[in-house]
């Protein structure tokens, strides 16, 4: 598995040089949910389909007012007939944000890296308007200032409107079905609890270091398109929600889902070192902040006797999933109870951030190697006698169980 040490040297780097990636697009293919500071429930929206229609803050319906392109410097609405503008041209800070149509709307540039939207040739950044997230917040242009979590724009897709692929070069798809089949190339994973998770692992034999662009989703719910986690394979299971992420961490045989024996394994993330993802196309769904809520930045160790998988929300949510310890292990990015023979779902507070140290941040491959951090408390834990696959539970529609659509994308 090799190190992402030389990916985040080259990020800073451009921290303060945006306009050497210009033209960039995101790596999610288009149209796409463009979505404020990492909180997946709210979208960006036109408030109608019309010159000089407002662009607000509204929460994710993935309706065609929601539905945006990239598309040759411009950002475009239903179905590319209309595009993202600041009016007249402006480019001062605080100008609010509408659509109109695209002969003259403005051109913007997607920086993969910080996940901001620049206006072309400018250091203004599509920013939420005072950081407010009430429905109905017109955004606007502000001067791009890193760290700012009002310029955090993440793309991504409804729960319920997946493509079937969602990055160029995806090995699998992420509109998966409502079946199941230990062949399947699904490459979208959901993360609920004790009992209802999925981890990421190799489609057929092989290392996780060597076929961590294409690993498919495994688990332990049926009726998501996806392969299930064998019987037997999992043997201690701890999930845990924090105020900012969900986390399940484990032991088991997990040669049962293509992890050869020996194998130290790896770490997964949605950026990879050219910002496609580990495994490319992976998408990442819970219930647990909200409905269908896609996670934006996650974390999987996986070896051939032991996983853990944090899914991450909020506008901490890149520090609290921090993907560049690749190297360490779970124990060590992910401090939690790794027991075997105990199945438990509880609450709990959020871990101190992977590497940092008080006012130190330190770096893989520095020595001496700092300890991990202590296992953050938790409370209000129910147990399980063990982890089995069931199928995914489906909601009522008056008197009708509508599994076709429910099983894939509305089970809690």
């Amino acid at each position: 598995m090799f190190s992402r040490t030389n990916l985040i040297a080259h990020a800073l780097v451009l921290l303060g040089a945006s306009s050497v990636y210009a033209g960039n697009t995101p790596a999610s293919l288009s149209p796409v949910l463009i979505e404020p500071g990492n909180n997946a429930g709210f979208c960006l929206t036109a408030a109608s389909n019309s010159n000089g229609a407002p662009v607000q803050i509204q929460p994710c319906t993935g309706a065609d007012s929601q539905r945006w392109s990239f598309t040759g410097g411009q950002i475009k609405i239903f179905n590319n007939a209309m595009c993202l503008n600041a009016p007249n041209g402006a480019t001062s800070s605080g100008t609010k944000l509408q659509i109109s149509s695209c002969g003259n709307a403005s051109k913007w540039n997607y920086d993969i890296w910080t996940t901001r939207i620049l206006l072309a040739n400018q250091n203004q950044c599509l920013d939420l308007t005072g950081g407010n997230m009430n429905s109905g917040n017109q955004v606007q242009i502000w001067e791009c200032s890193w760290g700012n979590s009002n310029q955090i724009w993440n793309t991504g897709y409804y729960h319920s409107q997946l493509p079937d692929k969602s990055e160029n070069g995806q090995t699998g798809t992420n509109n998966c079905g409502t079946g199941s089949s230990q062949s399947s190339m699904c490459q979208t994973a959901w993360i609920n609890d004790v009992d209802d998770f999925c981890l990421w692992a190799p489609p057929s034999v092989g290392a996780i270091g060597n076929t961590e662009r294409e690993e498919v989703a495994w688990c332990t719910k049926s009726g998501r398109g996806t392969r299930t986690i064998p019987n037997g394979a999992l043997q201690g299971v701890h999930f845990v929600k924090t105020p900012d992420y969900v986390q399940v961490t484990g032991v088991g045989d997990f040669t049962k889902i293509n992890i050869p024996k020996g194998d130290d394994g790896g770490e997964l993330d949605p950026h990879g070192a050219d910002g496609n993802g580990n495994p490319i196309g992976g998408l990442v769904y819970g219930n647990s902040f909200g409905s269908g809520l896609q996670y934006h930045e996650w974390t999987n160790f996986m070896s051939d006797s032991e996983f853990c998988f944090r899914a991450c929300t909020g506008p901490n949510a890149a520090r609290n999933c921090q993907h560049i310890y690749d190297e360490m292990g779970c124990y060590w990015n992910m401090p939690a109870n790794y027991d075997a023979g105990v199945f438990e779902s509880c609450k709990g507070d959020d871990d101190l951030p992977m590497g940092v140290y008080g006012t130190s941040t330190w770096h893989q491959g520095v020595s001496p190697t700092p300890a991990a951090h202590p296992v953050a408390k938790s409370s209000d834990c129910r147990t399980l006698p063990t982890v089995s696959v069931s199928p995914a539970k489906a909601k009522r529609d008056g008197f009708f169980t509508i599994i076709s659509i429910y099983y894939c994308c509305f089970d809690n």
